[in-house]
């Protein structure tokens, strides 16, 4: 059990600020289609298909062609278009810019959303993102133990009653155990969205398999885009398709790919831009392959809610809430936990400093 203790208490202090900085920073994006503020933000969702051609139309052939259109969603009236290096927009739902930048700089919610997902060091950044929330699982089995030896005192607070280091562990010890299903909620699911494996350690083996084929493009041959290819005839003929399923994204072709890629969302989806597919030929405009979310394995369905389940893409405000009392409770965590052991550390007694008894005679 010392091992257990000396274990948690040292990763703690060289983890805990990554993770204090992940919670808090997951508990704003939570929330982000609420305060991003800019006209038409509280736009309904169009849903007519010849309206929607329309716009994607006018978008993909302005002065500037996207690299991809993220479509307004029910919570948010903006449809996104991104270009290279960082720049990117916001359009209303008729295709007219709103608001544009240069660099992700300019808009905090996407360099906070890079950040979360990426510590503004892309794919090193994410590898250790993952480290750290495996870290964070251990802290929670850990924490659990050794909570476990100490239960006949606790008492909940959402702070400590001081700043002296017997009361913050004695804060983290007992907020740790009440707010350990959601911290193992949060960390699990952002550990596999980095790590494939944990996945398969989750839904069982073979899940990587499923996952790679469901995602997989159908081959065509690497074609431009036609000079005059027609968007929103490839809108209307995905409405087609799919008649009840939402328009989310679409992407022109990228390197050597002569695919057009449409993403729309089923209503029995949970992720918000959903994993129904569409491919077509860049050169033609004809549908070459078509993949419904519906039909895939159990696992490909379960693995697709990971993610609306750690950021809060289900269940509304209540469940949003939920997600932010984690995210907090994961900040002060690991944030407290930093500070007691870099700076409130116990202070050792001095081998012969006590003055020793006279005797008497």
């Amino acid at each position: 059990m010392s091992l257990l203790d000396t274990l948690h208490r040292w990763a703690g202090g060289l983890i805990g600020l990554v993770l204090a900085l992940l919670g808090l920073t997951g508990a704003i994006l939570v929330h982000k289609d609420a305060w991003v503020m800019l006209p038409h933000t509280g736009d309904a969702r169009v849903t007519d298909v010849r309206a929607l051609a329309q716009a994607t139309q006018r978008m993909m052939t302005g002065p500037q062609q996207p690299q991809s259109i993220i479509y307004a969603s029910d919570s948010f009236g903006l449809d996104r278009l991104t270009f290279a290096k960082g720049a990117g927009a916001y359009a209303d739902q008729s295709g007219a810019i709103v608001t544009a930048w240069q660099s992700q700089w300019a808009r905090p919610e996407l360099w906070l959303f890079d950040f979360h997902h990426h510590l503004f060091a892309g794919d090193a950044g994410e590898t250790v993102i993952g480290v750290a929330a495996l870290c964070g699982l251990f802290f929670v089995v850990s924490g659990v133990i050794l909570w476990w030896r100490t239960r006949s005192t606790f008492e909940f607070r959402l702070i400590p009653k001081r700043l002296s280091r017997p009361a913050i562990v004695r804060h983290h010890r007992d907020l740790g155990i009440v707010m350990a299903p959601l911290l193992a909620l949060s960390l699990v699911t952002g550990a596999v969205f980095v790590f494939r494996p944990v996945a398969s350690l989750i839904l069982g083996p073979g899940t990587q398999a499923e996952l790679k084929a469901a995602s997989q493009a159908p081959e065509y041959k690497p074609v431009p885009l036609a000079a005059n290819f027609d968007w929103g005839a490839l809108i209307e003929a995905a409405h087609a398709r799919f008649p009840k399923a939402e328009l989310r994204i679409v992407a022109p072709p990228r390197g050597d790919s002569g695919l057009v890629t449409v993403r729309m969302r089923q209503p029995e989806e949970w992720l918000p831009n959903g994993r129904t597919m569409l491919w077509f030929a860049a050169d033609t405009g004809a549908l070459v392959g078509a993949r419904d979310a519906r039909d895939v394995p159990l696992r490909v369905t379960l693995y697709n809610r990971f993610y609306p389940l750690h950021a809060a893409k289900v269940g509304g405000l209540p469940y949003r809430m939920v997600m932010t009392a984690s995210g907090l409770a994961l900040a002060m965590l690991g944030s407290l936990a930093v500070w007691t052991f870099w700076f409130r550390r116990p202070r050792k007694a001095r081998v012969g400093s006590a003055r020793p008894v006279a005797a008497r005679s």
